[in-house]
């Protein structure tokens, strides 16, 4: 059970969550909600979790692979946020963790509050939508908030005019 949302009425901002990673999709997500952020009002959270379990390894090697995954997701996140300021005019938030993907996203909706929209886009690779959206499909108690998935094929203009 997910903390009560504080809304506008109770002098919060709705928030939406896009989750970042390596594949392209998630830049149409982080687009998609940064525009509904900014027509509501709201903000726009990206999180980035590096996947602990790839870090097993020796001591130094795994330090070493753990400094490289953050560099990456620090990239990442700062190419999607410059994107997303330049494009939309918002300031997103962003956020690296480290854990399993679902569990990072729960514990972040549980941390803030105002967050109360998830966003993610499907892949649009022969392999299916990918791991996360795969995950939620026919689970509607998978997480606790509202989820939109937007198709992965959306091109930019079509995502200004959804949103």
């Amino acid at each position: 059970m997910v903390s009560m949302r504080i809304g506008r009425d109770a002098g919060g901002k709705r928030k939406f969550l896009a989750v970042i990673d390596a594949t392209p999709e998630c830049g149409l997500a982080a687009n998609y909600a940064a525009r509904r952020a900014k027509a509501s009002g709201g903000g726009v959270v990206l999180l980035y979790v590096v996947e602990a379990e790839d870090f097993s390894h020796w001591l130094g090697v795994g330090e070493i692979m753990r400094a490289e995954a953050a560099s990456e997701a620090n990239s990442r996140l700062s190419r999607i946020a410059e994107d997303i300021r330049e494009a939309v005019g918002i300031e997103p938030e962003v956020v690296t963790r480290e854990g399993v993907v679902a569990e990072e996203i729960l514990a972040l909706i549980e941390a803030d509050r105002e967050i109360a929209i998830l966003v993610l886009a499907a892949g649009t690779s022969s392999e299916g939508p990918g791991p996360l959206v795969s995950s939620i499909v026919g689970k509607p108690a998978a997480f606790p908030i509202p989820v939109t998935i937007l198709p992965g094929s959306l091109t930019a203009d079509e995502i200004e005019h959804l949103s």
